[in-house]
């Protein structure tokens, strides 16, 4: 159980408290309710460039990392589809430091040309490295915009196309940061050895004098139900043969979230799973395989990704696939094999649970779900899952009419 107090100031800014005073550190983490979905069609790869931005100095502050650095904090951020997470490490003495620039970076960048540009060259470079040039970097980009036809989940985090970045203009990222970048647009948590009164002033002296920001939310299209299977072909340079297969599913607080979550474990969740035994120990379809969910708030994908072994086609593995799901929609599913996923889970998150970081984010995910105490029943959820509830959930979404397939072809496969 995590204890938490939460209120909320007046200019909108919700505070999340646990207090731990087992622990010599305290976290201050910040999410953003902006993710690549809020973004323009046309200007994408903004929430993760605004990621790079904030640590390029604020308003009264110019270097971020060194005035961190001397209080013996660390911090760190990600971009999500749907959210921006900024968190700070101190010890608990110090935390008021982490109020200091959390707060002014909120209250304003600096805005200026030269760290514009030098973070639109670190944000385009590491698109190359992870998006372009690495064997199947491409996958998201390519995968994304096959399944996704209306919703803004139709590209990947880091953007369409990196000349996206390379046209940003300071007009473009102040648009960005005053339409999003408010009190009234994000959830503070305060997770460590410190008090509910402390957090209370802290939180009134360094946020509460910030003026809440007019911005219109975003609205996101409905993703049409899918009707038939879609499929591209890409020939690429890369070692083997691989197939790439996405499936619609649920979203974050539906019922069946967790079941789905508990059915990629079933089929791809490391040697003892279906797909690993069945596909790459016994028949040798793949040398590598996995499935997994995205995990988005809206409705996301179930991911299955393998790579073939040499002389097996796309078909036979495709076919193969399928034949394990429906082995599992007509079989059923092992209560032996939910007890371990079910034990596996709960283990995980209650180790996750020890840390104050990890706290601090779960309380921040929960509060942006709609449900602080969402932190709490985490575990409950993942326990009340059957078999019938995960048999259900394969027979409802794994299905061909509603797959999104990517054959990859190796250089000079182009024959196959």
């Amino acid at each position: 159980m995590i204890n938490f107090n939460k209120f909320t100031l007046s200019n909108g800014l919700e505070v999340i408290h646990h207090q731990d005073s087992n622990s010599k550190l305290c976290v201050l983490n910040l999410l953003y309710k902006v993710g690549s979905k809020d973004e323009n069609p046309n200007k994408t790869g903004f929430a993760h460039l605004f990621e790079h931005l904030m640590f390029g100095g604020s308003v009264n502050v110019k270097e971020f990392d060194s005035e961190l650095q001397m209080v013996g904090g660390e911090n760190n951020a990600f971009t999500s589809n749907d959210i921006t997470n900024y968190y700070i490490t101190v010890p608990a003495n110090n935390i008021e430091t982490a109020f200091w620039l959390e707060s002014d970076r909120m209250l304003s960048l600096d805005f200026n040309q030269k760290v514009l540009d030098t973070q639109k060259s670190v944000v385009i470079e590491e698109f190359k490295e992870r998006y372009i040039n690495p064997p199947y970097g491409d996958i998201w980009l390519k995968l994304l915009p096959l399944a996704y036809k209306q919703h803004p989940y139709k590209w990947p985090t880091i953007g369409k196309d990196f000349s996206h970045i390379e046209t940003a203009t300071l007009d473009d990222v102040k648009a960005f940061f005053y339409g999003f970048y408010a009190p009234n647009n994000a959830i503070l948590v305060i997770s460590g050895n410190i008090d509910l009164n402390k957090t209370k002033a802290l939180a009134e002296k360094w946020f509460g004098s910030i003026p809440k920001r007019n911005f219109i939310k975003p609205t996101y299209p409905t993703e049409p139900p899918q009707t038939e299977k879609r499929t591209e072909k890409v020939y690429a340079d890369v070692p083997l043969d691989a197939i790439v297969i996405g499936f619609h599913i649920c979203h974050r607080l539906h019922p069946d979230f967790f079941a789905c979550d508990m059915l990629t474990d079933i089929l791809g969740g490391g040697k003892s799973s279906r797909l690993y035994n069945e596909l790459l120990k016994n028949k040798k379809i793949f040398s590598e395989v996995d499935c997994y969910q995205t995990g988005d708030f809206e409705p996301g994908l179930i991911i299955i990704e393998g790579k073939l072994t040499e002389g097996i086609t796309h078909e036979i593995a495709e076919k193969e696939v399928f034949e394990v799901i429906n082995n599992l929609i007509k079989d059923g599913v092992k209560i032996t094999e939910v007890e371990k996923i079910k034990n596996k889970t709960e283990t995980n998150i209650r180790f996750n649970d020890v840390g104050v970081l990890s706290k601090a984010m779960k309380l921040a995910f929960a509060t942006y779900y709609g449900d602080t105490n969402l932190a709490n029943t985490e575990v409950e959820e993942y326990l009340k899952v059957s078999p019938e509830n995960i048999q259900k959930a394969a027979e409802t979404y794994l299905k061909p009419t509603n797959a999104n397939v990517l054959y990859y072809f190796a250089k000079n496969a182009t024959t196959k």
